[in-house]
């Protein structure tokens, strides 16, 4: 506790920054005041707060019932009728504007494309089109593993516009990892390429997917729809496997869109949790996409000349919300970008910033920190003249990465929004306005209006301003989780019509009814600002990649050598944490250099590199308790180069821990 206040001192005594006077002063909320009446309001007259914003919407069937239910099973838009994909596209090519660009696209390699919203209409109905001649239905789920192209928002909206659920996973992910949340989904198709660029090599995503496929390991699976992107030589599968030219050839262009409910299921997101099974995250329809539009509308104070750059992979919420819903409902042009921020140089987005002259940068705080080691030079070099605005997401930022941000990015005159949100909400809840709010360096400041968090200590009640206690928010708002997704969602009298309840009750809800767990510790200052500290659960974020300290040590005990593991995280400068696993070996297996690189190799493959520890240390026990859990804490101290401290009298040896400490020596 006495850390969280340090920190919460330090940054207490930072410069404050008020909004410029030229922003505020055009900005859709400009002021602090115009800030706490519009917060005010949504919370006092909810249902007035949200006709109002709706009432820009398309829906087919405009909603009278703003919610239904209690925490955590609530409905919002009850009786409404719409569809996302309309939102995002029709409406705007409707209203004259289908030339305006819709995504500038960079490839790796430096291939370019400019796909406007009238083309990109165009190509969601021939595709929606290719899915329906597959036989996919509304409800049916589709599994995307792609490149960042522009293929896969044309998938995503293709599903959207059916009614069929996509499920988008990571490039990054290993083909244990798609095997999983295909079979948990239940998808009847995936979507791939034969491979996507990363600093100047091929990944080999449809060699994953035959793999993840292999020995009828997915059942659901009918068919794989394959873009030609890298034309590296891939394996066929006869009868199943399509080229995605093939499936859109002699598709109509126009798909009239299906007439959705609010709360029909629109995509699900697998993210880690405290057990080794990922949790397939569920949002629904109208409530995802008025919220994240919403969001995206004031939080980046979107104009319609703006060039606006997410720098986040699409595999990611952070991609799903705000480079393609809520930035394609307010009509924006976007940019998006295939490859890494150093091929072929460290400059490469920069170098793209000036090429497109973007207004709006947003990214993460581990890009910002390696910025920072790779040197000032790279965008000082380069003309950044074009930002108007920054903002940040994933993790906390440090005041000093900020500031460099601040400094050298914006050039000491971008407002910088900080934002705070997770997959489970679907949107940013805590974050500046950059008209309304002044800044304090790490700092995500204050809720957005519909969301009222609090700071409360174990026993549910607040905790004082300065002090650390859980992150909670006391109110459902409409981007929220529907659910975990369980076979059977939707169908009237079977057992997972609302998804596996059990265990999102357990996760998010049990521990204070009716109030949602974040599972983030936080400090609130005397000023009403939120300064979130990190997880206090048993997952970690690496570069902004929240990792299950479970799956990691499900797959290293999957090795044959492996009798035993314990994961935990270390700072690190520039990911905010790094993956540090302690390893008890069986009997008849010898720790060596060599094995310790296999089973940080295995990691990999069973997961995917981005899960890989940095740091693995075999050890003839690990330090429990009597009753046979794992002190963690411990070896967080120990993987930290740190002293141990606090009570070790519950160990049940603590020969154990003195051995760990010897291995530190």
């Amino acid at each position: 506790m006495a850390a969280a206040q340090d920190t919460h001192q330090a940054s207490q005594e930072t410069e404050l920054f008020a909004p410029p006077a030229d922003f505020a002063a055009a900005a859709h909320v400009p002021s602090f005041e115009a800030y706490q009446e519009l917060h005010r309001r949504s919370l006092e007259d909810p249902e007035g707060f949200w006709r109002e914003i709706t009432d820009g919407f398309t829906w087919f069937k405009p909603w009278t019932q703003l919610q239904e239910g209690k925490p955590p099973f609530v409905k919002w838009f009850v009786d409404g009728e719409t569809n996302i994909s309309v939102n995002c596209l029709d409406r705007h090519v409707e209203a004259g504007r289908g030339d305006r660009v819709a995504y500038y696209w960079e490839g790796e390699p430096g291939d370019t494309r400019v796909v406007t919203y009238a083309d990109l209409l165009t190509d969601v109905q021939r595709f929606a089109n290719a899915l329906k001649a597959q036989g996919l239905e509304s409800g049916d789920r589709v599994v995307l593993y792609m490149p960042m192209v522009p293929e896969l928002p044309v998938a995503m909206l293709a599903c959207a516009r059916l009614g069929v659920v996509h499920s988008v996973v990571f490039g990054g992910f290993s083909a244990d990892a798609i095997r999983d949340r295909v079979n948990d989904a239940g998808a009847r198709m995936i979507i791939t390429a034969d491979g996507g660029w990363r600093r100047g090599r091929v990944i080999p995503l449809k060699g994953n997917v035959d793999a993840a496929l292999a020995d009828d390991a997915c059942p659901s699976v009918e068919g794989v729809i394959v873009l030609k992107r890298c034309e590296n030589d891939i394996g066929w599968v006869d009868g199943r496997d399509v080229w995605w030219g093939d499936a859109i050839a002699g598709q109509s262009e126009v798909c009239p869109p299906a007439q959705l409910p609010a709360e029909h299921p629109l995509y699900i997101l697998y993210t880690s949790g405290t057990t080794g099974k990922p949790k397939g995250v569920v949002h629904a329809q109208a409530g995802y996409m008025v919220y994240t539009a919403l969001t995206s509308k004031l939080i980046f104070d979107l104009r319609d000349d703006d060039i606006y750059w997410c720098t986040a992979d699409i595999g990611w919420v952070t991609g799903h919300s705000y480079i393609v819903y809520g930035i394609l409902a307010n009509g924006i042009s976007g940019v998006m970008y295939e490859g890494a921020p150093n091929h072929p140089a460290e400059d490469r987005f920069w170098e793209i910033v000036e090429k497109y002259r973007v207004t709006v940068f947003y990214t993460a705080p581990t890009a910002i920190r390696t910025f920072v080691r790779w040197g000032d030079h790279h965008p000082q070099g380069r003309d950044l003249s074009s930002l108007r605005l920054l903002g940040t997401v994933g993790e906390p930022i440090n005041p000093d990465a900020w500031l460099w941000y601040h400094r050298v990015i914006g050039g000491g005159r971008c407002p910088i929004v900080d934002t705070w949100w997770q997959t489970e909400t679907g949107g940013v809840l805590i974050t500046p306005l950059p008209g309304a709010t002044t800044l304090k360096p790490g700092s995500a400041t204050l809720p957005f209006p519909g969301v009222e968090p609090a700071v409360v200590g174990e026993d549910g009640e607040p905790v004082p301003d300065g002090h650390r206690g859980l992150l909670i928010i006391k109110r459902a708002w409409p981007s929220m989780l529907r659910g975990i997704y369980q076979e059977g969602w939707g169908q009237p009298g079977h057992p997972g019509e609302y998804g596996d309840s059990e265990r999102l009750i357990e996760t998010y809800w049990e521990k204070f009814p009716g109030r949602y767990l974040t599972g983030d510790g936080a400090v609130r200052d005397a000023d009403g600002y939120y300064w979130v500290i990190g997880r206090v659960d048993d997952t970690l974020s690496v570069a902004g990649h929240r990792i299950g300290t479970a799956e990691v040590e499900s797959a290293l005990v999957s090795h044959p050598s492996v009798a035993e593991s314990a994961v935990v995280g270390a700072p690190d400068p520039i990911t905010g944490e790094f993956i540090s696993a302690f390893v008890t070996l069986r009997a008849e297996v010898d720790g060596s250099d060599e094995l310790q690189a296999e089973l940080i190799a295995h990691v990999g493959q069973v997961l995917g590199r981005f899960a890989c520890p940095k740091q693995l240390r075999f050890t003839d026990a690990l330090p429990k308790t009597r009753s046979g859990k794992i002190m963690r804490r411990l070896l967080r101290d120990i993987a930290a180069g740190r002293e141990v401290v606090g009570d070790t009298t519950t160990l049940e040896d603590l020969s154990v821990l003195a051995a760990l400490r010897g291995d530190e020596e």
